[in-house]
């Protein structure tokens, strides 16, 4: 029996996430409702949308945001009933009836969880993937790759994620109360080490990468790049079309990246709209956005495991979810599932923090390429190709979107460009 001081824990736990649920899908609601009742093209996007594309993106939208809701409200009743039908205890008296002990159980217990919330997704990633994107004309996945992906997704993890295990209990089991600094250290390191590796191990395992063709294209992207002192490792062409007629653009690395242009951007966008969209992202480097990004999250990752080495000492905890005692395994477990109804608030700050330095991206494009037309079409072009939504609701965006809506950045764009008239005169 847990004492008084216990006897709140659930209670809490589940008005924090009922709320959650509850402001989630209240959030979509409203976003699909918008999408499935406007009609043409809205007001701020007349002239540089059509009415064709409109339709087609609230229709992804829709599609989109009902596999969605189906299975935000599965994961929400699975954790429901893991949570508080003894499933937890259940397996972890299991575990140690199979001669699991140690870092073998806490490794085992916490792979299980995984595999587990993993499985739940698998029909949702299939119906997405050959019904919806193959509805509206995205997909290019045969069942094959999309099984090997998965399979190479699973081995990856598999070989990263279990060892990682083991050290993680190893410093909690060993370092007693200054473990979660040196957990953190750990991390760090981890993540620094992958993101040195990803480029040239871990991305080729699922896509081809390709420098970009000697041609007009590349000299005018290089000098946009030196012109910017942005030092690089390259530019490089991902052959996306494989898989999904999206396009889009990314730097991998994260003090000299390379750049990665998607095979479909490069077809879809001219000369002028490329540049733009690499001035962009060459913005977010030469405004620091990426370090900040990086800073803030293992700040947030420091206080998280802070906050975790004193809940998991506390018992009452463990016993109001059917533990006989405490467990590393079992308090990780219950800070994973149980965590994310409480810093589910951070997310609308997170996203404007987000939008904020993408509207700075788009105006050292202006300043940089000198071309805000170009970056408005290719805008325009980006958001058309891949059916972005024309008309979100407000509340939804502002809580989930990381960045500003198509309508937003077009008109940022303009303001600009009109401050900037009277210095180039």
């Amino acid at each position: 029996m847990m004492g008084a001081m216990g006897a709140w824990v659930v209670p809490v736990f589940l008005v924090a996430y009922a709320l959650q649920v509850g402001v989630e899908t209240l959030l979509l609601g409203l976003n699909l409702r918008r999408a499935s009742r406007a009609r043409g093209v809205p007001p701020a996007l007349e002239g540089a949308l059509d009415e064709d594309t409109a339709t087609l993106s609230r229709a992804y939208v829709v599609a989109h945001g009902l596999a969605s809701a189906a299975e935000g409200l599965l994961r929400a009743g699975v954790t429901l009933a893991v949570l508080l039908l003894g499933v937890l205890p259940w397996l972890d008296q299991a575990l140690g009836r199979a001669g699991f002990e140690g870092s073998h159980r806490f490794a085992g217990f916490l792979v299980m969880l995984a595999v587990g919330s993993g499985a739940i997704g698998i029909p949702f990633s299939l119906f997405r993937t050959f019904a919806v994107e193959e509805r509206f004309g995205f997909n290019e996945t045969t069942p094959r790759l999309w099984l090997l992906d998965g399979l190479k997704a699973l081995l990856l993890e598999a070989a990263l994620g279990v060892p990682l295990l083991y050290a993680v209990y190893a410093f909690m089991r060993w370092s007693r109360g200054s473990w979660w600094l040196w957990v953190f250290a750990l991390l760090v390191g981890v993540q620094l080490f992958l993101l040195w590796i990803y480029p040239s191990v871990l991305a080729p395992l699922f896509n081809r990468f390709s420098p970009l063709p000697e041609g007009a294209l590349k000299t005018r992207l290089e000098a946009l790049a030196r012109a910017a002192g942005f030092r690089n490792r390259g530019l490089y062409v991902m052959d996306a079309s494989r898989r999904s007629r999206h396009s889009n653009a990314f730097f991998v690395g994260l003090f000299r990246p390379r750049i990665v242009l998607y095979d479909t951007l490069v077809a879809n966008l001219d000369e002028d709209e490329a540049a733009s969209v690499l001035a962009h992202e060459i913005g977010h480097f030469r405004r620091h956005h990426v370090q900040r990004r990086m800073a803030f999250s293992l700040l947030g990752l420091l206080l998280a495991l802070w906050g975790a080495s004193l809940l998991l000492r506390w018992t009452p905890l463990y016993a109001a979810f059917g533990f006989d005692g405490p467990s590393l395994h079992a308090g990780v477990a219950l800070l994973v599932l149980c965590g994310g109804a409480f810093l589910f608030w951070v997310t609308p700050l997170s996203a404007r923090v987000s939008r904020r330095q993408e509207f700075e991206a788009d105006r050292f494009a202006v300043e940089l390429a000198r071309a805000p037309g170009a970056l408005k079409r290719a805008l325009v072009r980006l958001a058309g190709d891949n059916l972005s939504n024309p008309t979100p609701h407000p509340w939804y965006a502002a809580w989930h979107y990381s960045h500003p809506t198509l309508a937003e950045r077009l008109a940022r764009i303009d303001d600009v460009a009109l401050a900037r008239r009277p210095a180039a005169r």
